[in-house]
């Protein structure tokens, strides 16, 4: 985006869940290429309020903030009438959480996502906007044949294993979480077609990087070195050899952005987003990586099959780095190692050690 147009630069780039993980690290590259951004929050998530403090420091008049929720139709429409571009990242993010109280992940998800899409209408202006969505709206892939290979599930199907999962996968909406997301993600795509709106989807796989602060049904890479770092058990639901493809934040950055300039080419599509086949990593696996990292092996412990759990999900990203001219993804070992990093000195702790906490000068 830094070679964005005028209306960027005259009004600012609006980012609903701008204190969350990805929205926060979208809103420090905006800032940094001299946009201002405003940031859209509930703050409801633990965490958070660091995040937007950190891009506060860091970028100072270059940040506006409102606390608000997307539920709050005329606050959340007001941001989004003096925006210049919409990344929407606002979401109820954990199936977890959708299974105690489907109707909030549906009033936050789906009619939080509507408000915006009709604010954006009535606006009387084409304001480009980026939908965040999730690989969940492909279901659990439980027609697809899987074999145990190792420590790891890997498609029978031959093209499956070498490219992933593709954009022409059904849609198969499992969980609330999955059908609120899916909801969300149609909407959008429609509002494209009915309505001219200029907008596009991210079906996004296992994002993982600084910001992020690990809870165990969402950010879970992050949630892992944390348990390991304070000698906590990691619970693994399954057997753990389900395979996930993760990507670096820095990558998925690189691709909203991109995906904000190139919107008027690819207004009204859905792409997925992810590691690809290169990123892709058992479970247990990742335990053995977090073993090398901090020096010691992690208390893993297992638990039974949740809801909606994919043996294997790895997108198929090459719709998506044509289109955008990405360029190649962050090894996950080099990833996982410097988010441990980045996590034990936010925590004062010593990688390869006990987890007695590191003297840090006020």
């Amino acid at each position: 985006m830094s070679g964005a147009p005028a209306l960027l630069r005259a009004k600012p780039v609006l980012v609903t869940g701008g204190a969350g993980f990805i929205g926060s690290n979208i809103a420090d590259r905006l800032a940094a290429e001299g946009h201002d951004v405003h940031l859209f929050d509930a703050l409801s998530r633990p965490g958070v309020e660091r995040n937007l403090q950190w891009l506060q420091q860091r970028h100072g008049r270059k940040i506006s903030f409102t606390r608000g929720d997307i539920r709050d139709e005329d606050c959340l429409a007001a941001a989004a009438r003096e925006a210049s571009a919409i990344f929407h990242m606002a979401a109820q993010v954990a199936v977890t959480t959708s299974l105690v109280d489907p109707r909030e992940d549906f009033d936050i998800n789906v009619r939080g996502t509507l408000h915006l899409l009709d604010a954006v209408r009535l606006s009387g202006r084409r304001i480009p906007l980026v939908f965040a969505s999730t690989n969940k709206v492909y279901g659990d892939l439980a027609n697809i044949d899987f074999v145990l290979e190792g420590e790891r599930y890997e498609p029978a199907d031959p093209t499956i294993r070498a490219h992933g999962i593709g954009e022409d996968r059904p849609l198969d909406f499992h969980t609330p979480y999955g059908c609120s997301k899916g909801a969300a993600d149609q909407y959008v795509l429609d509002y494209a077609r009915s309505f001219g709106l200029p907008a596009c989807v991210v079906r996004m796989s296992c994002i993982y990087g600084q910001r992020q602060m690990g809870t165990e049904d969402q950010g879970w890479v992050a949630h892992f070195l944390i348990r390991a770092l304070e000698r906590e058990p990691i619970t693994l639901y399954g057997d753990g050899c389900q395979v996930r493809d993760i990507l670096d934040v820095s990558d998925a950055v690189d691709a909203y952005m991109a995906a904000l300039s190139h919107i008027d080419a690819i207004s009204g599509r859905a792409f997925n987003l992810g590691g690809g086949p290169g990123n892709a990593v058992s479970l247990r696996q990742l335990m053995r990586h977090i073993e090398t990292i901090i020096g010691r092996e992690p208390d893993v412990r297992y638990s039974d099959w949740r809801a909606g759990d994919q043996r294997y999900f790895v997108a198929d990203t090459r719709a998506i780095r044509a289109e955008l001219g990405l360029g190649r993804a962050r090894g996950w070992r080099e990833g996982v190692a410097d988010l441990a990093g980045w996590l034990a000195g936010e925590r004062g702790l010593a990688l390869g050690t006990s987890p007695t906490r590191l003297r840090i000068p006020a």
